[in-house]
């Protein structure tokens, strides 16, 4: 189809140009991590080692051009550099080791906050002028309220004043990670503060999206023509309604899919949680900058992606689309 086959140039060239500003960005910076390396040696190296780090994180006298493609050659062997604050090892296995964290635990209540937010939503739409309404300002009251206010909330009442929860770690000291009963239920239970976090943070303005875009959609003729039809209401619902009012929520939904890949930072940070965002926060504070821009460019290619896999299932729920092409 024409539409996906523009779409999918269009995110080539922004991964293209992604790709591009990671690399001159470092460059352009004052400083280089060598030196940032060395200081936080206190400078106890001689010349060749010097000589020897700086080849190793890829500063060289060579034409840019010459270094850009060195610098494509080794992203397409997944080389992203070497950190600075857990030198030698590579960023990639860094940011590869924290991500499952992050998709395990911001991508599921994500998903679920927006199956459940969206179908809500569409309910309290079909429901609107009844005693639901009443939930509305409770839900805009939660909305407002930011991800790392209600993690200290939750820490306070449920951490600290009921000790029902821990409120730090991904799972309980003294175990090692592997695929084992203990070790899984560790990982579940310390997920449940910072997953009510995300789910109860999200899951309002997922609900009062869906529900003013229901609304709108329900008011228009093609809703009345089919009301007049004598069709079932779950079909004019569902069919009629939220097919089409789903629309705008499935780009904000792409758009919260690629934030997951950064995680939700605040709640990571304030659980100590080691995902994406926890990374890239011990990275600003060591000022790792190979890091950073590794997890920079990851959570922009996870964007990218996520956003075309959206205008892929736009083209299964608008026929317009499908014209297009």
């Amino acid at each position: 189809m024409k539409y996906l086959l523009r779409k999918i140039v269009l995110y080539v060239f922004i991964a293209w140009a992604a790709i591009t500003l990671n690399f001159l960005i470092p460059r352009l910076m004052p400083g280089d991590p060598v030196s940032i390396l060395i200081e936080n040696m206190e400078g106890r190296i001689d010349a060749s080692a010097r000589a020897a780090l700086m080849e190793a994180y890829g500063l060289t006298d060579a034409p840019l051009y010459v270094q850009y493609w060195d610098y494509l050659t080794g992203l397409a062997q997944g080389d992203l550099g070497l950190s600075i604050s857990y030198h030698p090892v590579p960023v990639a296995d860094i940011a590869f080791g924290a991500m499952p964290w992050t998709l395990g635990l911001v991508g599921v209540t994500t998903i679920i906050s927006f199956i459940l937010g969206t179908g809500f939503g569409v309910l309290f739409a079909w429901w609107r002028g009844r005693k639901t309404d009443y939930v509305l300002p409770a839900l805009t009251f939660l909305n407002a309220v930011p991800y790392f206010w209600m993690a200290l909330i939750l820490v306070l009442i449920f951490a600290i004043n009921l000790d029902w929860f821990p409120y730090a770690n991904a799972y309980g000291l003294g175990l090692f990670p592997g695929w084992n009963m203990e070790f899984v239920r560790s990982v579940l239970y310390h997920a449940i503060l910072p997953a009510l976090t995300i789910v109860i943070g999200s899951f309002a303005g997922w609900v009062l999206s869906m529900r003013n875009m229901t609304v709108t959609v329900l008011g228009e003729d093609y809703v009345s023509m089919a009301e007049a039809k004598g069709l079932r209401k779950s079909t004019i619902l569902f069919t009629y309604g939220a097919r089409n009012a789903i629309l705008p929520s499935i780009t904000g939904f792409a758009l919260s899919l690629g934030a997951v890949v950064s995680g939700s930072m605040l709640t990571e940070v304030i659980f100590n949680y080691p995902g994406v965002g926890y990374t890239l926060f011990r990275a600003v504070q060591a000022q790792d900058f190979p890091l950073m821009q590794g997890l920079f460019l990851v959570t922009s290619l996870a964007v990218i992606l996520a956003n075309l896999i959206a205008d892929i299932v736009y083209i299964f729920l608008d026929p317009r689309t499908r014209a297009e092409g």
